[in-house]
């Protein structure tokens, strides 16, 4: 093409700009999505990690809601079973506080053993086996959906009771709007969502805290009377249940109880969003939510039993108890404090599902970086936020709430089980690490005491639950859990096919280092090599995505399809894509710009030890259509005769569904990119890589 005759790129979008319709459109949803979730942030800014990272009180919001939630219901099931022997409740409290104390306690040594996170899933992958981590993984993410669901659920009926019947039939239209809020808020960024629900949390926090210590001492005085209450309880149940029946109900209010630990694990498996030390900041962030969660549930149950409350219809324990404590109280201020007392426990319940939003997304990435599940849920949005992840999370538990219809007694069962499958093989998995150190000499009994025993709690838990809630539902769960479980293998294997035939490829790097001994020689030997330059040239311009067998194959088929003097200049683009794998510290973000200029100076040293005049271009971003989109008008002004070239992977497609597949795993991005240059006039060949 003549160059006289060409028709710059940014010429042209400036027209299309104010000319065309479809230019339009994308100018109006890039304002839109700027206006809701906000402008786009720079991964290379060092002060990005900082920003963006939680101080444990924050991480304890985010974090520790959904822990804390349950002790909204938690307390409340379990003393439900001891009605007929309620000191019984202060033996399931203690119990029920000792328990978490000691899972607390147990994640606690994982965050050290493993600072960078992932909590059950990668202590199950690491210290037991990938497939069994890949369970743990998927039983976390189900569990997860469930958290959303649930919180939800069970804040709208709060919500809803202070409401007329008529108003009921609006439920499930509530619930689905404020996990769409909740979607935006995080897709805004972790510590906007976090900020924004921080009064809620600290207003649940500061009136239980003050209802429970207010009842405790205003009976002080009574303590005898009810000491003595609880001895002729004890003696009642002797007497009609015996020692064994005694500790079967006993068993029975503690697991029923169990629902009280939820949470807790989500802090191993988000550490990536903490702020430095992330160690410290978790290990500060477990004691927070420990102690506040042992608090309140111990808490709530001596106040249970101190006030001898029972179940009334259409009003739950906490609020029955709530009312006896403040029945002294005037009126006004009585019926106001209960309110809001109530309403931040509903409102609580919505911040719980934050847990769900933060911890999920991380734990798919995890499983995405290990191929687990598509490699799409590593990338990041330019908000530098888990999108895909979020999106995930969001819309599924949105699903699951319209097929139940938001029923709280079925999402229960579903939610009860899973969370208890990844404790026990996160806790086997640390107890058989300790196990292995014990001729190491460092103190392993100890920390293999802490786990062993909250092993033996968490197969507790996860029996009673399944003989208690299997025919009741809980075979759903495990389903679907199976269901995910089935394709993670699936994607696995679909993924280890891929690798297996790009190996082959990466065979024609090793042919070409040992025929021109890349490998011994440097790139500043050939950095201010002359070479012969002309910008009128022709010049071929490559996408590629590391030194290897995927952009040799693309530069070779070229030169044999075109002719080997055809192009007189080269230009590489490479941009490193950030996301969620790279993306946890400014020095590793550092490396991936060496790693990609890395790339980038071979392919230029082995085109200028051939004679052709050679430049390189690298970015960084979390979207490579972006970056290159920017990058082709720069290489334009400069080779003005450029025609771009990149690689697809082609593969069988025998089929609608293994066409759809393969689009889900892996990405479609030459050919997003050759639809927009062709739009704006920009030549771009596209050379097929069968495999």
């Amino acid at each position: 093409m003549d160059k006289n005759q060409w028709i710059h790129p940014e010429k042209l979008m400036a027209d299309k700009r104010g000319t065309s319709e479809p230019g339009e459109r994308q100018s109006i949803f890039t304002r839109l999505r700027s206006l809701i979730i906000g402008e786009a942030r720079n991964p290379e800014d060092r002060s990005v990690f900082h920003k963006l990272s939680l101080i444990a009180v924050f991480a304890w919001i985010g974090l520790g809601a959904d822990a804390l939630s349950s002790s909204c219901y938690g307390p409340e099931e379990a003393f439900r079973v001891v009605l007929k022997y309620p000191f019984l409740g202060l033996f399931v409290g203690i119990a029920t506080s000792v328990t978490i104390i000691i899972i607390s306690a147990s994640y606690s040594q994982i965050i050290k053993l493993f600072p960078g996170g992932g909590g059950g899933y990668i202590v199950a992958s690491k210290l037991l086996s990938p497939s069994i981590g890949m369970v743990a993984g998927c039983a976390l993410m189900v569990d997860y959906v469930l958290t959303i669901a649930v919180s939800i659920a069970s804040g709208a009926d709060a919500i809803f009771s202070f409401m007329p019947g008529s108003m009921l039939r609006y439920k499930i239209y509530f619930s689905a709007f404020c996990i769409l809020v909740l979607i935006i808020m995080n897709l805004r960024g972790v510590k906007e969502s976090v900020s924004i629900l921080a009064p809620i949390f600290i207003l649940f926090i500061l009136t239980h805290t003050f209802l429970i210590l207010y009842g405790f001492f205003v009976h002080v005085s009574n303590l005898p009377v009810v000491a003595d209450t609880g001895y002729r309880d004890l003696a009642r149940i002797n007497m009609n249940l015996g020692l064994f029946g005694a500790a079967a109900l006993f068993l029975k209010a503690y697991g029923m109880g169990a629902g009280t630990y939820t949470g807790i694990e989500s802090v191993s498996n988000a550490i990536s969003i903490l702020r430095e030390p992330r160690v410290q900041t978790a290990k500060t962030t477990m004691v927070y939510m420990a102690a506040s969660l042992t608090f309140m549930a111990f808490g709530i149950m001596v106040i249970y039993l101190l006030y001898g409350v029972s179940p009334v219809p259409g009003k739950t324990l906490n609020a029955i108890s709530f009312e006896a404590i403040m029945k002294s109280w005037p009126p006004i201020l009585s019926n106001f404090f209960l309110l809001i007392t109530l309403i931040s426990e509903a409102v609580l319940l919505f911040v719980a599902a934050q847990g769900g939003f933060l911890a999920g997304p991380r734990v798919l990435s995890n499983m995405a970086v290990d191929k687990w599940m598509p490699s799409r849920y590593t990338q990041l949005s330019n908000r530098l936020v888990t999108e895909n992840g979020v999106l995930l999370m969001g819309v599924t538990s949105l699903l699951i709430l319209i097929v139940t219809g938001g029923s709280i007694d079925i999402l229960i069962i579903l939610y009860s089980i899973n969370v208890f499958i990844t404790f026990n093989l996160s806790q086997l998995g640390m107890v058989k690490h300790w196990w292995s150190r014990r001729k190491s000499g460092e103190a392993w009994f100890g920390k293999m005491l802490v786990n062993g025993v909250g092993l033996v709690l968490c197969i507790f838990i996860l029996i009673s639950f399944l003989v208690t809630k299997l025919n009741e539902g809980g075979w759903v769960t495990l389903l679907i859990t199976g269901a995910l479980v089935a394709f993670s293998l699936w994607v696995k294997k679909e993924y280890g096919k891929v690798q297996k035939q790009l190996n082959r490829l990466n065979s024609l790097v090793e042919a070409v280092e040992n025929s021109e001994h890349i490998s011994k020689e440097s790139f500043e030997d050939y950095k201010d090599y002359p070479g012969k330059y002309d910008k009128n040239d022709k010049t071929a311009v490559l996408l590629v995505n590391g030194y290897n067998g995927t952009g040799l194959h693309i530069l070779f088929g070229i030169q044999k399809l075109l002719g080997f003097s055809t192009f007189k200049n080269y230009v590489f683009i490479q941009v490193g894509v950030v996301d969620s794998n790279n993306f946890k510290s400014a020095d590793e973000v550092d490396g991936l710009k060496k790693e990609i200029q890395k790339s980038v100076n071979s392919y230029a040293v082995l085109m200028r030890k051939t004679g052709f005049y050679t430049q390189t271009f690298t970015s960084l971003g979390t979207d490579a259509e972006d970056q290159i989109l920017k990058t082709a008008p720069e290489i334009l002004k400069e080779f003005p005769n450029s025609i771009f070239f990149g690689g697809q992977l082609v593969f069988s497609n025998t089929g609608l569904f293994t066409k759809f597949m393969n689009n889900l795993l892996h990405n479609n991005l030459i050919f997003t990119l050759h639809e927009k240059l062709y739009y704006l006039g920009i030549p771009f060949v596209l050379l097929p890589i069968r495999i």
